[in-house]
């Protein structure tokens, strides 16, 4: 994984270890924690909207 282009979220504070990072793949994109780099999950462009819309809307919300 070390040949991917990791970008971390624009919400993650300037030199914080735990940061949402994402690159991309030829098969998906990639997600990971910074301070867990070797824990990564494959999804989809599709599967990765439906989850940033769901987020935003609040459905992921607890209840």
């Amino acid at each position: 994984m070390s040949d991917l282009n990791w970008h971390k979220s624009s919400f993650s504070e300037a030199g914080a270890a735990n940061c949402v990072e994402l690159a991309t793949a030829p098969d998906g994109i990639r997600i990971r924690e910074s301070d867990e780099p070797d824990a990564v999950i494959h999804t989809g462009p599709a599967a990765l909207r439906a989850f940033i819309r769901a987020a935003k809307a609040g459905h992921l919300d607890p209840r």
